[in-house]
């Protein structure tokens, strides 16, 4: 049973003020992943304290300086099941985790932090991961 709308609302509104596009359906994905040209950052969210405390936080971060991906979007693990597994589905070859973040460029996954690399650190040392991924990957500022 997903979660209730009330619970996760401002968890998704963290992101979606930092210019975060929130994929609700498996279609929502689809489209998303169907631009294969520049960058794309997708955002597994979720509401475990390493996303409240390091993962959100630190994509926010990230985004504020330097590069950052041509598009930025998120599903929502434990709410939009069917979005998520449509998520999952474009890293098959890594078990599911959440919060976890996926950076592909040209439609090609280059880069994937799952939760063990985000939890018990903090949001700076997300953000200078995820910087470090920018600059090597998708080019001048926004």
């Amino acid at each position: 049973m997903p979660y209730s709308p009330l619970l996760v609302k401002p968890m998704r509104q963290e992101l979606t003020t930092a210019g975060v596009e929130e994929l609700l359906t498996a279609e929502d994905v689809d489209r998303f992943m169907s631009q294969t040209s520049g960058t794309a950052m997708l955002v597994v969210n979720s509401v475990c304290g390493c996303a409240a405390g390091m993962a959100r936080p630190g994509v926010r971060k990230a985004l504020q300086q330097g590069p950052r991906p041509d598009r930025v979007a998120s599903v929502f693990a434990g709410q939009d099941l069917e979005a998520t597994a449509r998520a999952r589905s474009h890293f098959p070859d890594i078990p599911p985790s959440s919060p976890s973040l996926a950076f592909f460029k040209d439609g090609e996954l280059v880069f994937f932090m799952p939760r063990h690399r985000i939890e018990g650190r903090s949001a700076d040392d997300v953000a200078g991961d995820l910087a470090a991924v920018f600059e090597s990957h998708a080019g001048a500022p926004a």
